[in-house]
């Protein structure tokens, strides 16, 4: 019976892992309640723009040929940092182009705008990943640096008994989203553009009688949103083999993480990622792979059943 149960060892290695990887899910869970919380949108590329990270970082480092010429890691380095302002940009022009544009001039009641406006998502999310498919095929594909094969040793008791190992790529991962998100937490309570987005969020009307360009913050935040997005899909394609259709692999876990911080947090979204991770290693413990979703989804009912609004629903209603 003894040898059913995991050591101490593999355990510290679980939390260590499940730590990581939450913090990368929880960027990628803050991405998406940013657009949630300020747009009120549920958006079905989200997975997509989450893919089109990791085919960034790939063509920075293989394509364009970053990585020959100042070596792998200072190229996905080149990638982190130019991954927001690049999507930023491109989720901006969508934003103005097609989401901003439904119900502007038209007698759309708030419900209309919304259901076309997810009709759009989907239709973009189908768009992006054929898309995706025709130019670059479906075989999966993975960056080779020595972040994705190589780990730091920890000796977290001095003793050399008990060792947790950490995979590069995943620490990487984990500090750039823990970075990311408090930089997004300052900017959304420190600075005037923050405090025009939230006043947008709670009450769209009242910001435009108080002169706050309502379409161009619900512009600014999909941008930021896009840009997060795919600074999580950079780092995740550090450690994780990717295709077309990866985003599917992600999707659930978004939207669970962003239900379960509470709806119309932002910061609460970080959090809710990072249990999901956590829960998603430590269940590998004693189940096999195939369950850890239906792991998630059991400790994700139970917390919903205990607090229906969320972790956070009940102390920040919205960003």
């Amino acid at each position: 019976m003894m040898g059913l149960l995991p050591s101490f060892e593999t355990i510290l290695q679980s939390i260590a892992a499940g730590l990581l990887v939450g913090c990368t899910y929880g960027l990628m869970c803050v991405a998406l309640g940013l657009i949630f919380g300020v747009m009120r949108l549920i958006n079905f590329a989200q997975g997509e723009f989450l893919m089109l990270g990791m085919y960034f970082v790939m063509s920075v480092v293989t394509i364009f040929g970053f990585g020959s010429l100042i070596g792998p890691i200072p190229a996905i380095l080149v990638a982190i940092v130019a991954s927001v302002p690049v999507f930023f940009v491109i989720g901006s022009i969508l934003h103005w182009a097609m989401l901003g544009r439904i119900g502007a001039g038209q007698n759309l009641t708030e419900g209309e705008v919304h259901q076309a406006q997810l009709i759009m998502t989907l239709g973009l999310s189908l768009l992006l990943a054929n898309g995706t498919l025709i130019v670059f095929g479906s075989t999966p594909v993975s960056l080779d640096t020595p972040l994705a094969s190589q780990a730091w040793t920890l000796d977290p008791f001095g003793h050399g008994d008990i060792l947790v190992f950490l995979n590069k790529g995943r620490v990487v991962a984990g500090v750039v989203a823990v970075i990311a998100t408090a930089a997004l937490y300052f900017l959304l309570h420190s600075t005037d553009t923050g405090r025009r987005l939230r006043a947008a969020a709670d009450n769209p009307v009242a910001a435009t009688y108080m002169g706050i360009d309502v379409a161009r913050s619900y512009r600014v935040t999909f941008g930021m949103g896009f840009g997060l997005t795919a600074l999580a899909g950079v780092m995740v394609a550090t450690f994780y083999p990717f295709q077309p259709y990866v985003g599917l692999d992600f999707i659930i876990t978004m939207y669970a993480g962003v239900v379960l911080g509470g709806l119309g947090s932002v910061m609460g979204s970080f959090w809710g990622g990072l249990i999901i991770g956590l829960v998603q290693q430590i269940s590998s413990l004693v189940l096999p792979l195939q369950l850890q979703g239906t792991t998630v989804f059991i400790v994700f009912l139970i917390i919903l059943l205990i607090r229906p609004q969320g972790l956070f629903g009940r102390n920040v209603e919205r960003a």
